[in-house]
């Protein structure tokens, strides 16, 4: 057949729920086009049966993931960072036409997304080392402090960064050994949806990362009240939206992370994203004697 006769394949974007591409259960779709109003693709429009999956798919997996070690979790964080290296050229393009980006701009905010799931993958064992430690109490004692998971995260991911601003918010939440449920940018999630076919082939465990595209607006209210999520991340909600979903989060106490400007998202991101969504468990145990002089150690 010639070339000038093939017809393109077009891809078809899917969900990543539970380490599956499912379709939304709904059947619906909506018209993503690039920056200049061009058609790209139709992205699955989720619905709340979806979220409720997501979140199915995140508690099943958070016993697992967490209890792995974290040297384990961060050589897995690296070899997501690897397998983007591989796909290096299909991101460019992806978030390029998303963005409205040059292809070396697209290229610079591709690298530093890959540089930021090896920032996380070196700290996924020495996060207990900055926020745990002993502690001194006056008695034969010691007295231990450790971080531990909150559980599953939902996360609002950013609407104008729909690929460095997403891998800035999802990395943290599951180097600390949390699982999450994202809702990609709505108007740009064709980077997210790929960045599913990444992790599923990464050695990521499936459910630990559930990603989803369609409405915030839809979505939103029924994971922030859901009572199997533990935690909500605010990051990509406007204030109107932002308000709704932390009177919702209320009901069940979940430790909300409210909306912080972000100027740039290839700054240093520190270390305040881990410890936002991780709980501190203190553990007191006697010490014992030795000897019969009472010495202690």
């Amino acid at each position: 057949m010639s070339e000038s006769t093939r017809l393109n394949v077009f891809k078809t974007y899917k969900l990543y729920v539970g380490g599956k591409f499912p379709r939304s259960e709904s059947g619906r779709v909506y018209e993503v086009t690039d920056s200049k109003g061009k058609w790209l693709a139709n992205a699955p429009l989720s619905s709340r049966k979806d979220a409720r999956d997501a979140v199915v798919a995140a508690r099943k997996a958070f016993g697992g993931w967490s209890g792995a070690t974290a040297y384990n979790r961060g050589q897995i964080l690296y070899r997501i960072a690897e397998m983007l290296e591989g796909r290096r050229e299909q991101f460019v393009r992806e978030v390029g036409e998303a963005e409205g980006l040059s292809k070396s701009k697209a290229g610079a905010v591709v690298d530093a997304a890959i540089d930021r799931w090896v920032w996380y993958a070196g700290w996924t064992d020495k996060i207990g080392q900055i926020v745990g430690g002993a502690n001194p109490v006056a008695g034969p004692f010691f007295n231990l402090s450790t971080p531990e998971p909150t559980g599953v995260v939902t996360v609002v991911a950013p609407q104008d960064s729909s690929f460095l601003g997403l891998v800035s918010v999802i990395a943290p939440v599951i180097a600390t050994g949390n699982t999450v449920v994202v809702i990609a940018s709505e108007k740009s999630p064709l980077p997210a949806l790929s960045l599913g076919e990444v992790l599923a082939t990464s050695d990521l465990p499936g459910g630990v990362v559930n990603v989803l595209s369609g409405k915030a607006g839809e979505m939103g209210p029924h994971l922030a009240s859901h009572q199997d999520v533990n935690a909500i991340d605010l990051a990509g909600a406007d204030a109107a939206l932002a308000k709704e979903l932390e009177v919702a989060a209320a009901d069940n106490l979940k430790r909300v992370l409210r909306p912080q400007p972000v100027d740039d998202w290839s700054a240093d991101p520190g270390t305040s994203r881990m410890t936002a969504f991780l709980e501190t468990k203190t553990v007191w145990h006697p010490t014992g004697s030795l000897g019969a002089g009472g010495s202690s150690y």
